[in-house]
């Protein structure tokens, strides 16, 4: 069967998930929604077109503060669709029961073969520390455009690093598990010209009693994405630019590295694990409400 195909939106992540889909078989029919002119693809320029589209799967890649009422109308309008939501799931949390189609949220890390492994890796472990950090210089993510005029720089258009990167947050919930916040900083603190926040620092304690610290910005200029956890017998480094990944359990080191890794690789997993209803690895709706509930428990620490 291959499924038609709706893409909402065709920034640049939009733009990436209709070249990936239109590469795959299991996707046909490909339409997007957007204002844009002249694109390769059949075109509709309003949400209230979609009904009589009438598409089997449906990926929201809009700017985060539509993604609510982006969903409420297709929730309302069609039934037994699959839908991947762009992550963050919404610009703030929002108690939404789904009822009438398949959810999921795009937190593509989670396939990330240096992800997976670590999360082999420590099943059962007793962890003491979690400490992850991701920092680059948002001027360089999209070099064709003034960054000043991107989603990520304005808090209208739900930007800001706690939600443009809540990967990380996401990431340490699906590895080990909820996160009580015991302290955070969520600011705008550089000369960059933005009014969202720049800077997280984030410390918070799991379920499990392991402690997490995550750090992240908009202002590295050399990006660096890392992970690192210690706990009972086992140590692991992990980087995400680099695509390597250093295990010590016992005193036995084991070193991995991934060189051909390329990134659309997490999205096509993603896409194939929402038609296939594959629990496994991919976010849930569930999921992505738990990660939207951890960012207003931040947000609500720094009113305090």
């Amino acid at each position: 069967m291959a499924f038609s195909t709706l893409i909402i939106g065709y920034g640049s992540i939009g733009k990436r998930h209709t070249d990936i889909l239109n590469k795959m078989n299991e996707f046909s029919c490909i339409t997007v929604l957007t204002s844009q002119k002249g694109l390769p693809f059949k075109t509709i320029t309003s949400l209230e077109d979609i009904p009589a589209l009438n598409p089997d799967y449906l990926v929201v890649s809009s700017s985060t503060s539509q993604h609510y009422s982006q969903l409420e109308f297709i929730e309302e309008n069609l039934k037994g669709k699959i839908i991947l939501m762009e992550k963050p799931l919404f610009e703030e949390y929002h108690e939404y029961e789904i009822k009438n189609n398949q959810v999921y949220v795009g937190y593509n890390l989670r396939f990330h073969p240096m992800v997976k492994k670590i999360r082999e890796f420590i099943f059962g472990k007793k962890l003491w520390i979690i400490q992850v950090f991701c920092g680059s210089y948002l001027p360089d993510w999209r070099p064709e455009r003034d960054y000043r005029e991107t989603s990520s720089a304005k808090i209208t258009s739900g930007g800001g690093v706690l939600l443009d990167l809540s990967h990380e947050l996401n990431l340490v919930q699906w590895l080990a598990g909820s996160i009580d916040v015991k302290h955070a900083v969520n600011e705008n603190v550089s000369n960059l010209e933005i009014d969202s926040d720049d800077l997280l620092l984030f410390s918070g304690k799991t379920d499990g009693g392991s402690h997490v610290h995550i750090s992240l910005n908009y202002f590295t200029r050399k990006p660096l994405r890392q992970i690192i956890i210690e706990g009972d017998g086992i140590s692991i480094r992990g980087d995400i630019i680099t695509n390597t990944l250093s295990l010590v359990e016992n005193g036995m080191v084991s070193d991995y590295s991934w060189p051909d890794f390329e990134r659309n690789e997490t999205y096509l997993a993603q896409h194939r694990a929402a038609i296939e209803d594959d629990l496994s690895t991919i976010c849930t709706y569930e999921e992505g409400l738990e990660t939207m509930r951890l960012v207003e428990s931040i947000r609500s620490f720094g009113k305090r």
